[in-house]
């Protein structure tokens, strides 16, 4: 799964490197973006990309209530095709997740590990999403989003059996190309190269989703580590 990444960059090296128009005024650098916060997307637009601030979580169009959403962070690349809460978003609305890296948990003594992940030379990547608006009984409008994940890959698999999908850049275009089949758009939901990232233990601070700033995407020392932090296959 995927609970926790950050957008840690300014909003200008963002938009170079995604190619986005817009002004998100909400927008700023976070180290520890949880579920039901608003975090950075980019949806696809008449004009070309557009950058906006959209609530983590899907909350879908037809949903009763805007709360589902906390309970669908994220969506299955297995099953994203035919669950009803992603399987229109998945025709019709997928954005970018543009991150620096992401936290998974791992089982350890005194309860579990947090291990940032990110590419080995620290660019920005984006995670594939999906978006929908919701519409409230008063007309008020929710504009949310949730990640897919895939199965893990040799450097992940230990700490956490599943992984966000991390696009290679050549591959972003197609997934915001709403006339990409879905035979193309399951091509690209497999799991990153193992030797292209790296992971390290970080401070158990990053648990509470009200502790933010740089230090906790800093390595720890952890008593016998029985992780590699550098990927060596696929």
């Amino acid at each position: 799964m995927c609970g926790r990444f950050t957008q840690s960059k300014s909003l200008g090296e963002y938009q170079e490197r995604f190619g986005f128009s817009g002004e998100p005024v909400a927008f700023r650098p976070r180290f520890n973006l949880a579920p039901g916060q608003e975090a950075l997307a980019v949806l696809a637009g008449e004009g070309g990309r557009q950058g906006e601030m959209l609530r983590w979580g899907l909350a879908p169009s037809w949903a009763q209530d805007e709360r589902v959403g906390y309970k669908m962070i994220n969506a299955r690349a297995e099953t994203v095709a035919d669950k009803p809460a992603f399987r229109g978003p998945f025709r019709r609305s997928r954005c970018l997740v543009p991150v620096d890296g992401f936290f998974e948990w791992a089982p350890a003594p005194g309860g579990k590990q947090p291990f940032f992940l990110a590419r080995q030379d620290r660019e920005p990547f984006a995670l594939a999403g999906l978006w929908d608006q919701w519409t409230g009984p008063k007309g008020e409008k929710l504009r949310s989003f949730t990640i897919v994940t895939t199965s893990a890959n040799s450097l992940v698999e230990p700490i956490h059996p599943r992984m966000p999908v991390m696009l290679q850049p050549q591959d972003e275009g197609r997934w915001l190309d709403m006339g990409a089949s879905p035979e193309q758009l399951a091509g690209l939901l497999r799991p990153y190269p193992a030797q292209d990232m790296e992971a390290h233990a970080v401070s158990r601070r990053v648990n509470s989703p009200v502790n933010e700033g740089p230090e906790l995407i800093e390595s720890v020392a952890t008593a016998g580590d029985l992780f590699a932090t550098k990927g060596e296959g696929p």
